[in-house]
């Protein structure tokens, strides 16, 4: 890995580890925060916003998946999740699946801790969801 890379990486979970300062989530207490970098280099970032009726809660990473395609854009070169807690916070499968709707299996997925998020661990979205659903 190039300083360059690194220095990328490490400017999308800085991204992200700010959006997710900025969670509401009253219920879990579990901050998360998501960066995603558009293939024009602009990045996206989402947080995770809770409800009362959970499952109008929203995750950080579709989060910033919505942020993007309101501002019509829908390619991507990479993302970083960043979550409270010692534990990689890897993202849930509907995340997974709408990721899929734009990005290819290739795209490299930084996760890391709030706590630690120099150490972060690199998957690649195809990784994550090994056998996704097309239509």
């Amino acid at each position: 890995m190039t300083a360059q890379n690194a220095t990328t990486i490490q400017e999308l979970i800085t991204h992200a580890a700010a959006v997710a300062a900025r969670a509401h989530c009253p219920y879990s207490h579990f901050h998360v925060g998501a960066a995603l970098r558009a293939t024009d280099g602009r990045i996206f970032t989402g947080c995770n916003v809770e409800n009362a009726s959970y499952g109008l809660t929203i995750c950080a990473e579709r989060n910033a998946v919505f942020q993007a395609v309101a501002q019509n854009i829908k390619s991507f070169t990479a993302i970083a999740i960043v979550a409270d807690g010692k534990a990689i916070p890897y993202p849930c499968g509907a995340c997974r699946q709408v990721l899929v709707e734009f990005c290819p299996p290739t795209l490299p997925v930084y996760i890391a801790s709030r706590e630690q998020p120099t150490t972060y661990q690199t998957l690649t979205l195809g990784e994550l969801l090994p056998h996704t659903f097309q239509l």
